[in-house]
């Protein structure tokens, strides 16, 4: 599968003893959260290694391939250290390994607040009940939006939030019709965001109000405050 997060590390150490849970960790740092419903709270970011897409517009490819073997202890010791009472798990696509899902569970038993950023092509069904899923649909001008899971909208609750990051027109009006045909206004938060540097927010913002559509427009905070520096 491209954009794996490599081969997992040996089940054993050499005296034959398992060795703990581990996940390749591309990142951790502390920043404002930058989207959807936690947005502008300061935030604890686990970026994981790898993803099986490749969307046109995305903004973290250098977490396809780099990133460091760490415990799940390990990974919540440093999240910890930010004092950071919200955590994001994110990537790449950190369903690509599993044992993101422990920790997962392991960061809501320390009491942290929780969200959980996925491609939307993977299995969210096992995710943690106490997890705010954030699930993109990829629309068609991200190249991958044959593989979005509808399986996954059977599972979706009040809380979850979908994604559309949209590039165009053409877009926006996919987009649109995908609600429809999904009947998934009323199921789940709905977020439509402009393709950052490729539409202008206005005029996706004057869409929406023309069609008086019921989502939620938003723009990505980190992006205006920081523009496209990495870890931030």
């Amino acid at each position: 599968m491209i954009g794996s997060a490599a081969a997992a590390p040996p089940r054993a150490d050499a005296s034959g003893q398992p060795r703990p849970a581990r996940l390749r960790v591309n990142e951790i740092f502390y920043s404002l959260q930058g989207e959807a419903d936690a947005v502008g709270y300061p935030t604890a970011f686990v970026r994981l290694t790898g993803c099986p897409l490749r969307c046109r517009y995305c903004d973290t490819a250098y977490a396809f391939h780099a990133g460091d073997w760490l415990t799940l202890d390990a990974i919540a010791e440093r999240v910890r250290g930010t004092g950071a009472a919200h955590v994001c798990v994110t990537g790449g696509e950190p369903l690509a390994q599993p044992n993101c899902l422990p920790l997962l569970a392991r960061l809501c038993d320390e009491g942290h607040a929780v969200s959980l950023e996925t491609s939307g092509a993977l299995d969210v069904s096992a995710v943690d009940r106490r997890v705010d899923r954030v699930i993109d649909v990829k629309t068609p001008d991200s190249g991958e939006s044959e593989r979005n899971r509808i399986e996954n909208f059977a599972c979706l609750r009040d809380r979850d939030q979908l994604k559309f990051v949209i590039g165009s027109r053409a877009d926006y009006e996919w987009s649109r019709r995908f609600l429809a045909e999904h009947a998934l206004v009323g199921r789940c938060r709905l977020l439509f965001s402009p393709s950052h540097g490729t539409l202008a927010p206005a005029e996706l913002a004057g869409w929406i109000l023309a069609d008086r559509l019921p989502v939620r427009f938003q723009l990505q905070l980190h992006k205006i405050l920081w523009g496209d520096v990495p870890g931030r």
